[in-house]
């Protein structure tokens, strides 16, 4: 389980864009979500001891969530509280990781209702089909490939270029042992724009897309 739940990591929608930082003057809001994005990346990609990995990432949705509570009408901290809740998922593994995916998914629909939208580039949707795609399935978890591959179309739709989605859509192909389909996505993925601001990010996602691009091909022959 602890494998299955461990790439929720990331989450995941973790490579998201902040949409507020495109403002010339981000407001408070803004700019703490830019600080988060940032210090997930370090934590998700950079940190390599599984234990401090997850307490940094509860000590971050921890912070997520007091942000969640001073602004209620915004989507943007809950996204971002179930990115690290997803990134402690995975270095706990196990039923605590599953668990903490639960309180992610909810977080998300949470979000997904405020505003579908929130951070752009559809990381909402791209992280609810992660966590469907990834999950165990009935009884031990909640992962429905069918409920992940609608909720990856809808985040193509939004952002058919963006790393994340196809990234995480091509693992999900290769869940589904659809290699042909996997190695389209993966290429997107890797020839995705970079994002200002989101280097760390962009270069552990793409080392990600990489290696499983190479099973992909190897599957293959």
């Amino acid at each position: 389980m602890s494998a299955s739940i461990r790439l929720l990591a990331i989450a995941f929608a973790a490579g998201l864009v902040v949409t507020g930082a495109n403002a010339a003057e981000p407001g408070p809001l803004e700019t703490r979500i830019d600080a988060f994005a940032k210090t997930w990346a370090h934590i998700n990609f950079e940190i390599q001891d599984k234990s401090v990995q997850a307490q940094e990432a509860e000590r971050l949705a921890h912070e997520c969530d007091m942000l969640a509570q001073q602004y209620p009408g915004r989507a943007e901290p809950l996204v971002w509280e179930a990115i690290t809740e997803s990134t402690e998922a995975g270095a706990k593994g196990g039923l605590a990781g599953l668990g903490l995916a639960k309180s992610a998914r909810a977080h998300l629909e949470r979000a997904e209702k405020i505003n579908p939208t929130a951070l752009g580039d559809g990381s909402v949707y791209t992280s609810l089909g992660s966590l469907y795609a990834q999950v165990p399935g009935f009884p031990i978890g909640f992962g429905d490939a069918g409920k992940a591959r609608a909720y990856f179309q809808k985040a193509l739709a939004a952002n058919p270029d963006g790393i994340d989605a196809n990234f995480f859509y091509g693992d999900f192909l290769i869940r589904q042992h659809d290699y042909a389909g996997a190695i389209r996505v993966l290429e997107k993925a890797l020839a995705a724009p970079p994002r200002p601001g989101r280097e760390v990010a962009d270069r552990g996602r793409r080392a990600e897309a990489v290696a499983l691009l190479k099973r992909a091909n190897h599957q293959l022959k």
